[in-house]
């Protein structure tokens, strides 16, 4: 399977500085189709997205959605307007809105399906705590969370890409090692081959503080298809550096 690697920018950015950043990715992107790439941007964003990135290697995306459709939602995002601005995928349930905005497995499960209906591909998040993992609680938690998406989009789940953060990795720079990630997503390979014959289908992502530094172990081993990158998404050095690690793997894989 090829690479994919996402940058999730989080809340960052501006229109000058992700000028800057952008035309550098582009740029840089190494002529191979060993490696897909996207950026997930703030939606405000996404029109600069759209306009500096059509007819380019590099993809874009969103880094949430609404689970309604349309209506009295203020502040709220569709999957409709997403799809206006050319969003090829969306980040769902990731650890921060989780914990921040108190997203539950039903309401990303809820998100996923939107996402699905219109087009655009979500990046499902799972992943478990420091006390969590402390508790050996590590495979049940990600089988949970990943349970609820399959049980409500199960006939396409297939279309979905998983990303494991750990949460106790995120912004801390800890890491999990390539055989703690590789154990967990391991897990997560074999639940969604047991509710799908084309779970082959499904990339895995590795999101916790994955750097130049870590990347080349992670991304080799056999079940991490690539990347959800935090910090190293906002430099376009170290971001092509992961790339160029990624179209590496995926040749040695």
């Amino acid at each position: 399977m090829s690479k994919l690697i996402v940058g999730n920018w989080k809340m960052n950015g501006s229109l000058v500085a992700n000028q800057a950043l952008l035309h550098a990715l582009v740029q840089g992107l190494p002529a191979a189709d060993a490696c897909t790439v996207a950026v997930c941007v703030p939606a405000p964003y996404l029109a600069q997205a759209q306009a500096l990135l059509t007819g380019s290697p590099l993809c874009w995306g969103a880094q949430d959605l609404s689970a309604h459709t349309h209506g009295a939602y203020t502040g709220e995002v569709s999957a409709t307007m997403l799809q206006d601005f050319g969003a090829r995928y969306v980040i769902v349930g990731h650890s921060e809105r989780r914990q921040y905005q108190g997203e539950t497995d039903a309401v990303v499960a809820r998100k996923v399906q939107r996402a699905l209906s219109s087009g655009i591909t979500p990046i499902v998040c799972v992943g478990e705590t420091l006390a969590e993992r402390e508790a050996g609680a590590t495979e049940a938690v990600v089988k949970r969370q990943l349970a609820a998406v399959i049980h409500t989009n199960g006939h396409c789940i297939s279309e979905i890409v998983v990303a494991y953060e750990p949460v106790w990795a995120i912004g801390t720079g800890q890491t999990a090692s390539p055989e703690q990630a590789q154990a967990v997503h391991a897990v997560l390979r074999a639940q969604l081959q047991a509710a799908t014959p084309q779970a082959a289908r499904v990339a895995l992502l590795y999101g916790g503080s994955m750097n130049p530094a870590n990347a080349a172990a992670l991304l080799r081993q056999p079940d991490i298809d690539g990347g959800l990158i935090g910090g190293a998404a906002l430099k376009a050095a170290d971001f092509l550096t992961l790339v160029a690690q990624a179209v590496d793997a995926a040749a040695t894989t």
